[in-house]
């Protein structure tokens, strides 16, 4: 079974506009709603892919249910713990001449809260996949990745984590399966600047000896690396597109390369998921499995 957690889910409310100027009223274009957050974009996707998950995480209030009716309607199963205080975050983005973006804080999280979480994640059994995935709310504590991977450590589970600095440099002592950074974030990780492949790949194989299994390092544009576990390094270009949306992107790459571990190996795994963020790239919404297979065609 796969599983993912959004620690902080969101409705995205996307406004279309010409011209936006301040101190006065705007009117929009259009708008689109999305129900979102990386673990659940994850979900959407793999379920795209033909893959059924379970979406984990915290929801709160009118917005929180709004969210768990629009993942269930996309043929997702959600097993969200449901906050007794708050709602669950909005994110305003809005796209003119320049995008502006507004992003929620979320409701607080109790401890007691925190500890249902984990009731959930201990039903977790030998060959599941767990997929952690973005950033967490200032009222958990910080080392919540690494205790989910503590308490995980003894069961033969196939962990991922996408997430940034220390929230991804402290659970590589568990070996997660896969981590997921972009060319920028590994050159922070490490304090340095990232400019040629050759280093980009050398900082990957650090990852690896400090415990990741595979590091895959998306670089928007120039494609990606994967460093895999037995030490090949394996590289993929981009699929050709007019780009129009960079939200979820990187989420729906992590989604088609876990996909694509079902249907293959690593090779597969990285072209699918190449293509499959590209997808995402050039549509206005996630990505759709007509979409996906046809980019595919481009990188065979």
């Amino acid at each position: 079974m796969f599983y993912t957690v959004t620690f902080n889910p969101a409705i995205d409310y996307v406004v279309h506009t010409d011209g936006m100027q301040l101190g006065s009223v705007n009117r929009s274009g259009h708008e689109e709603i999305y129900f979102g957050g990386k673990g659940i974009n994850v979900s959407i996707v793999l379920k795209e892919l033909g893959i059924s998950s379970k979406a984990l995480g915290f929801t709160a209030g009118f917005t929180g249910r709004a969210i768990e009716e629009g993942v269930q309607k996309k043929g997702v199963e959600t097993d969200f713990v449901h906050l007794e205080k708050g709602f669950s975050r909005i994110n305003v983005k809005i796209k003119s001449a320049e995008e502006t973006e507004l992003n929620g804080q979320g409701p607080d999280i109790s401890e007691k809260e925190v500890s249902m979480l984990f009731e959930k994640l201990e039903n977790l059994t030998d060959g599941d996949t767990l997929v952690l995935a973005g950033s967490i709310p200032n009222t958990l504590p910080s080392d919540i990745y690494e205790k989910i991977l503590e308490m995980l450590s003894g069961k033969n589970i196939r962990v991922v984590v996408d997430a940034t600095k220390d929230l991804l440099m402290n659970v590589l002592k568990y070996k997660p399966f896969l981590i997921k950074p972009n060319n920028h974030e590994l050159g922070e990780m490490f304090g340095v600047t990232l400019t040629s492949e050759d280093e980009i790949i050398s900082y990957a194989e650090k990852l690896r000896e400090m415990g990741a299994m595979n590091v895959l390092v998306s670089m928007a544009g120039d494609g990606a690396i994967l460093v895999d576990e037995y030490g090949k390094v394996h590289k993929c270009g981009t699929c050709k597109g007019k780009v129009k949306n960079s939200v979820g992107a990187g989420d729906s790459m992590l989604a088609g390369f876990i996909a694509g571990l079902e249907e293959g190996g690593y090779e597969y795994a990285l072209k699918l998921g190449t293509a499959s963020g590209g997808a995402t790239a050039f549509s206005e919404g996630l990505a759709q499995k007509e979409d996906v297979y046809k980019l595919l065609e481009q990188l065979k």
